[in-house]
């Protein structure tokens, strides 16, 4: 049995997609997920499997929240291991950030290609800064998260790639729960 970190984009947003992490929860059980816990109202979801397919993974909870809640939601598989190598790879650990929150992670659907990553790069953000490690970007916003340009909409639309985020804070409670659930 393997541990995964599900991430849904776009869920409890604004009075949007509105889905009950508890009852999100006992669905994912009674569909076969062990040990599943979930984080904050944003879509965060630690579970165990027996299937070592991220891929179909993602499609079958995005299925499965489809079937039970009515609409259509983006997810993206993270393993323990990822997860891991995400907080060691953080280009910003140097720095000294006085936001629990920062830097954020956008989790993307797959690695951007040089084109489209260098079309991103090329828009001015202000001070804000990417750095792209594989199938992630990790953000530094020079003032805030809510004040930025550089959002999903945006990484979306120049990487032609989902994207969700989460905040530097989250990204260290999902590790946390993920290493909670795997021993």
């Amino acid at each position: 049995m393997k541990t995964y970190v599900a991430l849904l984009r776009g869920i409890n947003v604004s009075g949007h997609k509105i889905i009950k992490m508890e009852l999100l929860r006992e669905v994912l059980v009674n569909n076969g997920f062990h040990h599943v816990l979930t984080y904050i109202q944003s879509g965060n979801i630690v579970f165990d499997s027996d299937n070592e397919n991220a891929a179909a993974l993602e499609h079958q909870i995005s299925q499965i929240i489809f079937k039970h809640f009515g609409f259509d939601v983006p997810v993206r598989i993270t393993t323990l291991q990822e997860l891991q190598q995400i907080v060691d790879e953080n280009p910003f650990h140097k720095e000294s950030i006085e936001n629990p929150a920062q830097p954020y992670v956008a989790f993307l659907s797959d690695v951007p290609t040089n084109n489209n990553l260098q079309s991103l790069q090329a828009v001015h953000f202000g001070d804000d800064l990417i750095v792209n490690k594989n199938k992630v970007l990790y953000l530094y916003y020079a003032d805030s998260a809510g004040n930025t340009k550089l959002t999903n909409t945006a990484i979306e639309g120049k990487l032609k790639l989902k994207a969700t985020s989460r905040n530097w804070k989250t990204v260290l409670k999902l590790m946390t729960l993920a290493n909670r659930s795997a021993t």
